[in-house]
């Protein structure tokens, strides 16, 4: 699944949706660490009261000090983290979208962040103060796709999400579009 997908395309505005949190891996996690944790959370404290919570083991044999207390500890930081996932999931951090609009010859990002005063970050750019658009592509271990805005006196703004890199066409396709739109030269490519 691509970091970004085109929502509107026409002659006066290009809008993609930039995916956050909202990715199937993350959900994955968010199953596998709740699961988990409340497991090793209930044997451990199985294992406290010698009587079993666990329907499929039997972890009330198991002494407390030091297993039972382990996998309590153990229980409990996966449930926190599982929670963590499903609430990135909910506020959909690093969700937004990218904006380029002819008419009012404006740039607009916006991204989802934490709850609280400043949750929803917003930049804009006039198309003027654009310089270029950068595409980074490293392969490897660690690959790496990314097109960047590069705005005078402000440097680099990425403007892919974070996940799994999208196909090499759809992100050279994508920047050459943005390009084309903005008529500002493509770097990297």
């Amino acid at each position: 699944m691509s970091a970004t997908i085109p929502e509107i395309r026409s002659e006066e505005l290009l809008r993609y949706t930039v995916i956050g949190s909202r990715r199937p891996s993350v959900y994955f996690w968010a199953v596998a660490l709740t699961g988990g944790g409340l497991g090793f959370t209930l044997a451990g404290l199985s294992s406290y009261f010698h009587r079993n919570l666990l329907p499929f083991s039997d972890p009330a044999s198991l002494v407390f000090i030091p297993q039972g207390i382990a996998m309590l500890f153990y229980g409990v930081l996966g449930s926190l983290t599982g929670l963590y996932q499903w609430l990135s999931l909910y506020w959909n951090l690093g969700g937004g979208y990218n904006e380029f609009d002819r008419r009012t010859q404006k740039i607009t990002l916006v991204r989802q962040g934490f709850p609280g005063k400043n949750r929803e970050v917003r930049l804009e750019y006039d198309f003027a103060e654009v310089q270029s658009l950068r595409v980074e592509l490293r392969e490897g271990l660690n690959p790496r796709r990314v097109i960047y805005l590069r705005v005078k006196g402000r440097g680099d703004i990425p403007l892919t999400g974070v996940g799994q890199p999208p196909p090499l066409a759809e992100i050279e396709n994508q920047a050459a579009e943005i390009a084309r739109f903005l008529n500002v030269s493509l770097e990297g490519i």
